[in-house]
């Protein structure tokens, strides 16, 4: 895999050389002073340019300037009415490169706290503070959104259950697994950013959740995941009734807010009574 410094002399050679590109920024972890460092990270990198069609539309740039493609995934994208082209791309000796090409007028108006500019031909940018994550610490939720997400892991369980039932593994894993899982980590978040000031940023997915959970929290998490065994799934979702019981009477104590113990009395009966039926 080629190092850091010969990926980022590759990338900022490219924009010194192409007078379409006028500023290179860089985001993401790399300039992340939380996260741990190590060869696997991506290099997200924003290039600020003045024709993006032209990058999209004559895409030898990639082989010429960074080497041999093992996949790439190219999208468009749009916020704000403003379009631009985004290339990942995974090379073959390891290395990956997020690419995104916006209006080189406007790039200076990203809103992102893990930035720093590695190029600005024309001034730009202005004064860009110092990298941190700021910008993606959990923020504390208002009464409605805890709520909501009570709801959402006690009504989601009955699918759940109902999918076990069936013999719809598949239906029922998604449920657990994407639907109450999304909001077990909204919860989970929500107990690691009140323990901690509302400062704490636990990643995409909530990755780094077991870095701020309390072990019991944790070790109860870490038992929702099952495999493809009924009775594995099943044992993993009355563990989500516990954990979401352990942390969301916390919270709801934390924030002012009342936890559904009558819904999840109700829902927990009647998912073991299904249980029981099989």
């Amino acid at each position: 895999m080629r190092q850091e410094k010969e990926v980022f002399g590759r990338l900022l050679a490219f924009a010194e050389r192409d007078a379409r590109v006028r500023v290179v920024l860089l985001n993401g972890s790399r300039v992340n002073p939380n996260v741990e460092q190590d060869e696997l990270r991506d290099y997200d990198v924003i290039y600020g340019v003045t024709d993006i069609a032209s990058f999209a539309e004559d895409q030898s740039w990639i082989a010429a300037e960074f080497g041999e493609l093992m996949i790439m995934q190219h999208n468009q994208a749009e916020e704000d009415g403003e379009a631009w082209e985004i290339f990942l791309m995974l090379f073959t000796d390891g290395v990956r490169i997020d690419l995104s090409f916006r209006r080189a007028d406007t790039v200076a108006e990203i809103e992102d706290s893990l930035t720093k500019v590695l190029l600005d031909k024309d001034g730009r940018m202005g004064e860009v503070a110092p990298p941190s994550d700021r910008s993606y610490v959990t923020v504390k939720p208002d009464k409605q959104e805890v709520e909501k997400a009570f709801n959402e892991i006690w009504w989601c369980s009955t699918n759940v259950a109902k999918g076990l039932v069936r013999g719809e593994i598949p239906y029922a894993k998604f449920m657990l697994d994407a639907v109450v899982r999304d909001a077990v980590v909204k919860l989970l978040s929500w107990h690691v950013g009140m323990n901690n000031g509302w400062t704490v940023n636990v990643g995409k997915a909530g990755r780094w959740l077991e870095r701020f959970l309390p072990e019991e929290l944790w070790t109860s998490y870490a038992r929702t995941y099952a495999d493809g065994d009924p009775e594995r799934i099943w044992d993993a979702l009355f563990e989500t009734g516990r954990l979401t019981r352990a942390a969301g009477l916390a919270v709801a104590d934390k924030l002012g807010c009342a936890y559904p113990l009558e819904e999840d009395r109700k829902v927990t009966e009647y998912m073991r009574q299904l249980r029981e039926k099989e």
